[in-house]
């Protein structure tokens, strides 16, 4: 198989993509699952691994551990010394799946993107997929690889800070997407970080996560399109939050998909901005 046939088609590809590809030495399969802060996993997913999969440590290894937020985006040095450690080189073609079909998946897509590797992609309907159509399993082990040659390369934008967030409120050229639940953005839902006021960053639009996906897959793309569309974005600058930088990347990679290209992250979310009694909330 030649390099030309590992291109990846988009920053999603599907399971008989990676299937016919995951033997060639330069594809590195990483699982990102980390647990739901609301609902159960699949008993069946527990435990077990795509063959050759090496584990993505979103709320550890790759995470800031001098912050109180969950996994908020570690620094250039962590990453690289990580990525490196799971056998990642700068040539490295990667597939990200977790075991809730697109949940974290997509946050490890971003922050690869992120610390500037291009050659990642996301496992549309991941590791339920990946059993259901037949493809063997493993159980899950500690892969024994050779250190990496990755190399951090930060690229500027994709995350914002709460007071770049907060400069952007009423900005006509900024755009904010929230995407947690109607429930929790109106603040008539309660949040499952406890602490945390109800609400939403005023000025911003809602999409919840959820409407991105069909039993656990993303939206075919002339569905996902119709979503951005709906909300009447142009061209402008464009920030994703929801409750801990988590689900807001699966907004990223459905925005990124339908062509946006001035995407920006919210690390921080909800678990920040909430819990600071100085920023701004709206119910309405």
């Amino acid at each position: 198989m030649d390099r030309n046939s590992l291109d990846l088609p988009t920053a999603l590809v599907s399971v008989n993509w990676l299937a016919e590809r995951i033997h060639h030495p330069e594809v590195i399969v990483l699982d990102a699952s980390i647990p739901p802060v609301q609902g159960e996993v699949d008993p069946d997913l527990v435990g077990i691994q795509i063959p050759g999969a090496r584990f993505f440590d979103i709320n550890g290894w790759f995470s800031d551990a001098s912050s109180d937020l969950p996994h908020m985006m570690c620094s250039a040095e962590v990453f690289t010394r990580e990525a490196q450690k799971l056998g990642i080189n700068q040539d490295s073609i990667i597939v990200i799946y977790d075991y809730l079909g697109v949940y974290a998946a997509p946050r490890a897509w971003w922050m690869f993107r992120a610390m500037g590797h291009k050659h990642v992609a996301v496992l549309n309907g991941g590791l339920p997929e990946w059993k259901t159509t037949g493809l063997p399993t493993e159980p899950m082990r500690n892969a024994d690889v050779m250190k990496g040659d990755f190399m951090a390369n930060p690229q500027s934008g994709f995350f914002r800070t709460a007071g770049e967030v907060l400069a952007a409120i009423g900005n006509e050229a900024e755009c904010l997407i929230d995407a947690r639940s109607a429930g929790r953005f109106h603040g008539t839902a309660p949040e499952p970080r406890r602490g945390l006021r109800g609400g939403h960053i005023p000025n911003s639009l809602n999409l919840p996560f959820t409407e991105l996906i069909r039993e656990r897959k993303l939206l075919p793309l002339p569905e996902l399109k119709v979503l951005f569309e709906n909300l009447g974005i142009k061209s402008q600058q464009v920030t994703l939050s929801c409750g801990s930088g988590l689900t807001a990347c699966i907004l990223a990679l459905g925005a990124h998909l339908s062509g946006y290209q001035n995407l920006s992250v919210y690390d921080g979310s909800w678990s920040e901005w909430g819990q600071h009694s100085d920023l701004p909330v709206a119910t309405d």
